[in-house]
C-alpha cells in the first residue's frame, strides 16, 4: 500500500504529465468530467471547457450504434477493464486517426466512473491492421467463390487454387500446387499453347479462352468436361501472375443440346402438320370434283362443303392456339440463339432466352445498377471533388427527372449555399437522381417533393422529403441492404439496390445518410457530406 503522501506526485505523473489522453468519464452523467492536457492536444481541443461542452458526446469518428457504448460500459463495470480499437475524431476539421481505448472502472464517493486512456496507433500498427483486413477479404472472396479460381506464374505453374477448382478437377487440397496449368486444360490451344502464353505475358489483358471452339477440362482421373475459362492478371513484386476463372458448363451444354433437339422436333411437327393440311385440301378438292359430277347430290355436296369449311376453321383455330403461339416463341428464340454459335457466347444466348418475357428498359436499369455495385465493390469508383455551383447542379438534376413526374406532381427546391462548394459532381448528381426518382415513384398524383440544400461551415446537408407510401419501422432496418424491397412496395418496379448504392457513394465522400418515414405520410431522407 503506497503512502498517502505519494498520491499528489503519482497524480501529477500519471495524469497531468501523461503523454497520451487520460480522462475521467462519469457513468451517471454520460460524459467526461475532466481530461488531461495531452488528451486535449491529441484531439485538437483548444481548452478543457471546449471538450467538456462538445455536444456530440463521443470520441469515435463514426457514432456508436444504439446501445453499443452502454453495453461496453456495463461489461467494463462487470470485469473491471476493457480495451478496444476505434477510429477517433479530432476537433473541428482535424480529421481522424485509429487509436486504442483502455477503460478501467472505479468508484468515488459511491459514484461509478471510468478511467479512459487513449493511445494513438503508429503507422506500423495501422498497416498491420489494414493488412489483416485485406487478407480476410481476400480469403472470403477466393476461398468461398462459387467458381474455380487458379493463379499461375508467368511460365504457367500453378501457385494457388481455391477449393472449388480442386473439386472440379478431382484433386486433393494443395495437390495442384506446382503443376502446370496444361494438365487441367490440355486442349486449350492445341500445339500453340506456349506461343499464346508468351503473347498473353507480353500484353496481358482480361479475356476469355477457347474462342470459337469447345474447351474441355481434364480431371485427375483422365475424364473430361466442358468448361468456360476467363483470364485476368495482376503484378506482385514486379512479377506477372495470371488468374484463371473456371466454370463447369456441363449443364449448359446439355441444355443447348436439348434445345436443338426440341427445335428439330418442332420442325418435324410443323412439316407433319403442313402435310396433313395438304392431304385434307387434296381430299376436299376430290370431294368437290365428285360433287360437281353428281348434279342430283348438289344440295348434299354444298352442305358437306360448308361442314368441311367449319371443320377447317376450327382446325386452323386450334392449330393457331395450340401450335403457332408456342412454335413462334420457340422458333424466334432459336433463331436469335443461332446468331451466337460460339461457346463463349453462351451468355448472350441465355440473355435472349430470358428476354422473352422481360421488359428491355427494365432489364437495362437492372444491369446498370449491378454494374454500379460491381464497380463500387471492385474499387473502380473514386470521389473527385471540384468547385461546383450547387444551385445549378440541383436545377439540372430536377430537370432530368421532370419526365418521371405523375399528374399534378411538382418539385420544390431551396438552396441555402451562398457560394460554390467542393464536391464530386458526378456522385452527387447520381445520389440526387436516385433520391428524387424514389420520391416520385413512391408518391401519388398531385403530391409535393421538397429538396433542401443547406451549407454550414465544413458541412453540406441535403434533405429530400416526399408525401408517398412511407416505410414501416421494421423495413427501415434493412433498407440499405442489397436487394431489399419494402413490403408495401413489392408490386412496384425496382431492384432494391438504390439506397445501397447511395450509401456506398456517400462512403466514398465521407458522408452519412439518415431516413425518417411514416406509413402513408411520407419519407424524409437526410444526407450529410463534409465539405
Amino acid at each position: 500500500m503506497l503512502p498517502a503522501s505519494f498520491a499528489p506526485a503519482l497524480l501529477d505523473l500519471l495524469y497531468t504529465q501523461a503523454r497520451e489522453f487520460v480522462g475521467i468519464y462519469d457513468l451517471t452523467r454520460g460524459w467526461f468530467t475532466q481530461v488531461n492536457p495531452a488528451g486535449l492536444q491529441l484531439l485538437g481541443y483548444p481548452s478543457e471547457a471546449d471538450f467538456l461542452a462538445d455536444p456530440s458526446r463521443t470520441l469515435r469518428a463514426t457514432p456508436w450504434a444504439e446501445g453499443q457504448w452502454e453495453a461496453l460500459c456495463v461489461q467494463t463495470r462487470r470485469e473491471g477493464r476493457q480495451e478496444i480499437e476505434a477510429e477517433i475524431r479530432r476537433y473541428g476539421a482535424g480529421g481522424t486517426f485509429w487509436g486504442r481505448v483502455e477503460l478501467a472502472y472505479f468508484e468515488h464517493s459511491g459514484q461509478p466512473y471510468l478511467l479512459v486512456r487513449l493511445t494513438e496507433q503508429n503507422r506500423l500498427q495501422q498497416a498491420e491492421r489494414e493488412l489483416a483486413h485485406s487478407v480476410r477479404r481476400f480469403e472470403a472472396v477466393f476461398t468461398n467463390a462459387t467458381i474455380g479460381i487458379i493463379v499461375c506464374d508467368r511460365p504457367g505453374t500453378i501457385v494457388s487454387a481455391n477449393q472449388l477448382s480442386e473439386q472440379l478437377f478431382g484433386y486433393r487440397p494443395q495437390e495442384l500446387m506446382g503443376r502446370s496449368i496444361d494438365v487441367l486444360v490440355p486442349n486449350a490451344a492445341g500445339r500453340h499453347h506456349d506461343k499464346l502464353r508468351a503473347s498473353f505475358n507480353e500484353k496481358p489483358s482480361v479475356r476469355g479462352m477457347g474462342h470459337n471452339r469447345d474447351l474441355l477440362g481434364q480431371r485427375k482421373d483422365g475424364s473430361v468436361f466442358p468448361v468456360e475459362v476467363s483470364l485476368s492478371y495482376f503484378h506482385l513484386d514486379e512479377e506477372l501472375y495470371v488468374v484463371a476463372y473456371v466454370l463447369d458448363i456441363t449443364f449448359k451444354k446439355e441444355a443447348e443440346r436439348e434445345l436443338i433437339a426440341q427445335r428439330e422436333y418442332v420442325e418435324r411437327l410443323n412439316a407433319e402438320l403442313e402435310q396433313k393440311v395438304a392431304d385434307r385440301t387434296h381430299a376436299l378438292l376430290s370431294t368437290l370434283e365428285q360433287l360437281e359430277q353428281r348434279g342430283q347430290e348438289l344440295t348434299q355436296a354444298l352442305a358437306a362443303e360448308q361442314e368441311l369449311g367449319e371443320l377447317k376453321s376450327r382446325f386452323v383455330s386450334m392449330a393457331s392456339h395450340e401450335f403457332r403461339t408456342p412454335l413462334t416463341a420457340v422458333l424466334t428464340s432459336a433463331t436469335l440463339i443461332e446468331k451466337y454459335p460460339a461457346t463463349e457466347q453462351q451468355d448472350k444466348r441465355l440473355k435472349h432466352l430470358q428476354r422473352i418475357r422481360a421488359s428491355v428498359n427494365h432489364l437495362n436499369d437492372i444491369l446498370e445498377e449491378f454494374l454500379s455495385v460491381g464497380r463500387i465493390e471492385e474499387g473502380k469508383i473514386e470521389a473527385r471533388p471540384v468547385e461546383l455551383d450547387l444551385g445549378g447542379l440541383l436545377e439540372e438534376t430536377v430537370l432530368d427527372v421532370q419526365g418521371m413526374l405523375k399528374t399534378g406532381q411538382r418539385i420544390e427546391r431551396q438552396v441555402l449555399c451562398p457560394g460554390p462548394v467542393r464536391l464530386d459532381p458526378s456522385l452527387l448528381r447520381k445520389i440526387l437522381v436516385n433520391l428524387l426518382s424514389n420520391a416520385i415513384k413512391y408518391s401519388g398524383e398531385n403530391s409535393l417533393v421538397r429538396v433542401l440544400a443547406d451549407c454550414q461551415p465544413g458541412q453540406l446537408t441535403l434533405r429530400v422529403q416526399d408525401q408517398g407510401l412511407g416505410i414501416s419501422r421494421e423495413d427501415q432496418e434493412h433498407l440499405f441492404e442489397r436487394f431489399f424491397r419494402a413490403r408495401n412496395a413489392a408490386n412496384l418496379p425496382g431492384t432494391g439496390l438504390g439506397l445501397y448504392i447511395i450509401a456506398r457513394y456517400l462512403e466514398l465522400m465521407d458522408g452519412t445518410i439518415a431516413l425518417d418515414s411514416e406509413l402513408n405520410v411520407g419519407t424524409t431522407v437526410t444526407i450529410t457530406i463534409p465539405l
